[in-house]
């Protein structure tokens, strides 16, 4: 019998990848998708732990990327077992200041917001027709606190969560599972690509891929509506965002993702 099919977005580095390594370890054949040419290396990997593996090197933050990608989902001909929308991007630095452009901002929205919303759609009535499948939301803490110096980007964190959770109630009785994963800083190459190095939270301890990925996939078989992934003072941080203001919240953000905090 043919093995299932996954597909995960941001596969090429950090937790997508490691999502893909969990799948292939478990017996899917995977749909891989990244912008940069890492993703090669990714399928290099899986087929090695005995995956079939198709890629598509595209840029879900254009409107063509995310249709090219669900044409590509359906020429396979293969129903959907496993959706893994894990591809996320940030930009950190003062909003209003000139350390970031517009089009960053606005790139950020684009993929972690609309590139995600238009995914579902395109996607997620299909596993509905067939009334079985896993889907999991790649979410993070940051999606629980307002995010001083990376404020669009803990806005559109916030944004998947709530709408995966959404989308989870909606689909409670279809066989098709909605599940958010929430990791923490993590040891991927996010805080380069977001500028964040001298911030103390760029520079801070960091959970491993791997781990996160596992945490989250465990969660997503089990049918969870969430895991906090990674370590304890992950859960804290969700926990004490829950019920405290959000000016505190906000405040402690501050101290941890100003620029030049990695120093003090």
């Amino acid at each position: 019998m043919a093995k299932p099919l996954a597909l995960v977005t941001g596969a090429s580095t950090g937790i997508g990848r490691e999502l893909a390594r969990c799948l292939a370890q478990d017996g899917y054949d995977l749909l891989l998708t990244a912008e940069n040419t890492q993703l090669a290396d990714t399928a290099r990997e899986m087929r090695v732990v005995g995956a079939d593996v198709e890629t598509l090197q595209v840029d879900l933050a254009e409107r063509g990327g995310v249709e090219e990608l669900a044409g590509r989902a359906a020429v396979t001909g293969r129903p959907l077992a496993v959706l893994a929308l894990n591809a996320g991007v940030g930009v950190g630095g003062p909003f209003t200041g000139d350390d970031t452009t517009l089009d960053e901002q606005l790139r950020v929205v684009d993929l972690n917001v609309r590139a995600t919303v238009h995914l579902a759609k395109l996607l997620l009535p299909g596993m509905v027709e067939q009334g079985r499948g896993r889907v999991l939301f790649t979410s993070s803490i940051a999606a629980t606190a307002p995010g001083p110096f990376m404020a669009v980007y803990n806005a559109s964190k916030a944004f998947v969560q709530s709408f995966a959770q959404a989308l989870r109630d909606e689909l409670r009785d279809t066989g098709v599972t909605v599940t958010t994963l929430l990791p923490g800083p993590t040891d991927t190459e996010f805080f380069n690509r977001a500028r964040m190095r001298d911030t103390k939270i760029g520079a801070g301890p960091k959970d491993r891929a791997a781990t996160v990925a596992r945490q989250g996939y465990a969660a997503m078989v089990r049918g969870r509506d969430s895991v906090v992934a990674g370590s304890s003072a992950n859960r804290v941080q969700v926990a004490l965002s829950r019920v405290l203001p959000e000016r505190l919240v906000a405040a402690v953000h501050r101290r941890m993702s100003a620029p030049g905090t990695a120093r003090s």
